[in-house]
């Protein structure tokens, strides 16, 4: 069973949570938005067997602290970096799944000698050339809507169950993924003072966020370490997209998609997921 612990950090305090193996290598699980570390719930149990996996609640989500400023991708990695080493952890595995995606390739960039092998799941990267919106020919409507200042959380507020349900429906294309007691604990984070507006500003630092990776790469070149990416292959899956936006910025990638899985991935095929890590990781 996972173990929630805290960990204060120099600028937040993150709530992540542990399972596995004592002194065996490390998994560092990042994930999304409307999601917190609930999102890898199934997968845990599955690595754990093998790993010590961590999933934290990324800064401003769950229930870690929400600082009124911080969310582009460069600082939310550098976090991650932080409790990484407060825990005294040297190498790592490391896997992101959807915002957690660039939030990890942020990381990666941070401490290229530290991840061992990198793991994004349905999800697309800053810096890829992209303009902010336009993922899917624009279907992704909801990027540009959370970029608006301050109105997303206006209009959302007393509401978070009503706009957030949505997603979990929309976005997934196996029935029952996310059921009523999923929605239950990402609503109780969500609708937490001031969470709804820390969501909206990952979307809202984008710009920043691709100037990071473009400077990073630019002076350091495309990290050269092992790049795995799994998507969906139906609905608001990513599909080809996703490999097709990590490649620009990448040496080495795999990609695989899940054909009849959305864009939630670790809740819709957690057991597929976990078995491609699995593979890539012993590879």
């Amino acid at each position: 069973m996972a173990h929630s612990r805290f960990a204060k950090l120099s600028k937040v305090k993150l709530h992540f949570v542990e399972e596995g193996v004592g002194g065996a290598e490390v998994v560092i699980l990042l994930h999304g938005w409307p999601h917190t570390s609930h999102t890898w719930r199934h997968v845990i149990p599955q690595l754990s067997r093998a790993y010590r996996v961590i999933a934290p609640d990324m800064r401003g989500l769950g229930d870690s602290s929400r600082p009124a400023h911080g969310y582009d991708n460069g600082t939310v990695a550098n976090d991650i970096i932080e409790l990484i080493d407060l825990l005294g952890i040297d190498t790592f595995y490391l896997v992101g799944h959807d915002w957690g995606g660039p939030v990890a390739f942020a990381a990666t960039l941070l401490a290229r000698e530290r991840v061992k092998k990198l793991a994004l799941v349905d999800a697309v990267l800053a810096g890829d050339g992209r303009v902010a919106g336009s993922g899917q020919g624009g279907a992704r409507w909801h990027h540009l809507f959370h970029r608006t200042p301050h109105l997303p959380e206006a209009l959302t507020a007393g509401q978070e169950s009503i706009y957030l349900s949505w997603f979990y429906d929309e976005y997934s294309e196996r029935a029952g993924a996310v059921g009523p007691e999923d929605i239950a604990e990402y609503v109780r984070c969500y609708s937490q003072p001031g969470a709804m507006r820390c969501g909206f500003e990952y979307y809202r630092t984008i710009e920043e966020s691709a100037a990071f990776v473009t400077g990073h790469i630019e002076r350091g070149g495309k990290p050269t370490l092992p790049v795995l990416s799994v998507a969906g292959g139906a609905g608001r899956g990513r599909a080809t997209e996703a490999q097709d936006s990590i490649g620009k910025l990448v040496n080495k990638l795999d990609a695989h998609i899940i054909s009849d899985c959305g864009h939630l991935v670790p809740e819709e095929a957690p057991d597929e997921l976990s078995a491609l890590l699995l593979s890539f990781f012993k590879d």
